[in-house]
């Protein structure tokens, strides 16, 4: 985001320090170190308080920071498609996936664990077709894609909540992919009579 380096130009352009700065705009210190280095975001007031003190508009304080969130906002109808593809792609594989290995095994036996194998890696694949997307937009979370889809973006507290829960999110999925596994594996066995 620009907005930082916004603040820091207009702010030497004034000669002011960061405690001259704090105190027309009714802020710690360390409050404004944190805007310029782009860790907090200034809230409307403190926004209209900077335009006030630096004698511009909101415009041109923020102006960066628009174009960036237009950029990273305006996905193309192309790229929305493919998205969508891509996704439909996957959550149809990941039905396959579910669905398709006991009648694939009996009936067919290696050579149907074999098609199913193709399966997983096909899904596998639309997967992380999905997911470099969904990095490019960073769009992780549930909030995040209603964010971004509102055309906003998640304020610094709720962004490192969503990236602080990702953790325990992938050691869960790790968990159950590995719990699902075993479940799959162990009815193989008992189907084949193994």
């Amino acid at each position: 985001m620009e907005l930082g380096n916004q603040i820091k130009k207009y702010r030497k352009e004034r000669s002011l320090s960061q405690d001259a700065l704090a105190e027309k705009v009714y802020v710690s210190r360390q409050t404004i170190s944190n805007w310029e280095n782009d860790k907090s975001y200034p809230d409307i007031n403190s926004l209209m308080l900077l335009c006030d003190t630096f004698e511009i508009s909101l415009d041109q304080l923020v102006k960066g920071d628009v174009e960036t969130m237009k950029q990273r906002m305006n996905m193309s109808d192309d790229e929305r498609k493919e998205f969508n593809r891509l996704g439909n792609i996957f959550g149809f594989l990941l039905l396959l996936i579910g669905v398709t290995p006991i009648p694939l095994v009996h009936f067919l036996s290696y050579v149907g664990m074999g098609i199913w194998i193709v399966i997983l890696l096909a899904g596998i694949y639309a997967a992380a077709q999905v997911e470099k997307r969904k990095a490019r937009y960073d769009i992780q979370s549930y909030k995040e894609i209603v964010a971004f889809v509102e055309g906003t973006t998640l304020d610094e507290i709720e962004k490192a909540k969503e990236e602080g829960k990702r953790i325990y999110q992938k050691i869960l999925l790790a968990v159950g992919t590995g719990v699902l596994a075993l479940a799959v594996s162990l009815f193989f066995i008992w189907l084949l009579g193994v």
